[in-house]
């Protein structure tokens, strides 16, 4: 593919910040406030994984197009480091479209991703997007699987009222704690950490960094409950959001030590005892097995991704990811 004719197709620097900004209110529908700024500073520039490589289509000195990719590690076997990126914004000018910008932007930044060591991309388009990203290819590792606990009977008919996309803004609780305070002991943290059991699947590679830097925007208003009277106990990391009528507590995270599993249960519960939500909200990974959690069939998000070295991804199964390493803002 070449780029479109008499555009450029360039990396991204610090004097197009603006340019990017503003073709995402155009497009994107950002409001261009203090909020979103801080949003995109957090989201691209604060990431202890590293800022996220931009690049840009440029008509002249006009930015009629950009695409974002957010840096990310997994830990495979333990400790294997796999440097990967995820798929994240893109924008289009209204008056470009049409011309493959996004195509020309997405395969220039595999190419240079690729010659600097990055092990793969990965993200979870949807049933529009998805056939663009296999011809560039893309290949799909599978859907996650997600399950959900109801809070109360009368859940069940909520939840099936409930058959549209979740909002993207939180709903603000109490329960629980800020992630500020739950995570402000980095050395209770980390014996946190070191005490959970990965084992050979493929896992984010969570430091206490990440764990502020993840859960750490006031305006996304995660709670963290704890199992006991520090993090090293253990803890749940959750969110409130509506989806149609529902109220629904989004799990972004659970971690427990590995000789004390039974405290993911009992922090589940504590959670649809005390959040205010119809139900909760997880990939179906290992952390909360035993729990009164229903597999919802045919649900979930669809997870691909595009090796960039000799790297290769791991049957699903193999993914242990929860929902805040793929929740997509």
């Amino acid at each position: 593919m070449t780029a479109p004719t008499q555009l450029e197709i360039r990396r991204a620097t610090p004097s197009d910040r603006a340019a990017i900004l503003h073709l995402g209110t155009r497009t994107l529908g950002w409001l261009g406030d203090a909020e979103d700024d801080a949003f995109f500073a957090w989201k691209h520039e604060q990431n202890p994984f590293g800022q996220s490589p931009m690049w840009v289509a440029c008509d002249g000195p006009r930015v009629v197009g950009f695409r974002t990719f957010m840096r990310w590690e997994f830990v495979e076997h333990g400790d294997r480091v796999v440097r990967a990126v995820r798929a994240v914004d893109t924008a289009t000018d209204p008056e470009y479209q049409g011309r493959g910008i996004f195509t020309s932007l997405t395969l220039t930044a595999l190419d240079e991703l690729r010659d600097e060591g990055v092990d793969t991309v990965f993200n979870t388009p949807n049933d529009q997007s998805l056939p663009g990203y296999l011809k560039m290819g893309w290949r799909v590792v599978g859907r996650l699987p997600v399950s959900i606990m109801p809070t109360r009977l009368r859940s069940f008919a909520t939840l099936a009222r409930a058959r549209v996309p979740a909002s993207l803004s939180s709903v603000l609780v109490n329960a629980g704690v800020a992630p500020s305070t739950a995570f402000a002991d980095a050395d209770a943290l980390t014996q946190l950490l070191s005490s959970v059991q990965l084992g050979p699947d493929l896992t984010t590679r969570r430091t206490p960094a990440f764990f502020v830097w993840r859960y750490g925007l006031p305006s996304l208003h995660y709670r963290v409950l704890l199992a006991g009277d520090s993090v090293d106990d253990g803890c749940l990391v959750f969110r409130l959001r509506r989806r149609g009528a529902a109220v629904e507590a989004v799990i972004g995270d659970v971690l427990t030590p590995a000789d004390h599993p039974e405290r993911a249960r009992s922090l589940a519960r504590t959670t649809a005892a005390t959040a205010g939500a119809d139900y909760l909200l997880r990939i179906d990974g290992r952390a909360l097995t035993g729990d009164p959690f229903l597999r919802v069939p045919r649900v979930g998000p669809v997870l691909a991704c595009r090796p960039l070295s000799d790297w290769s991804p791991p049957p699903l199964s193999r993914w242990n990811v929860q929902m805040g390493d793929i929740e997509l803002f």
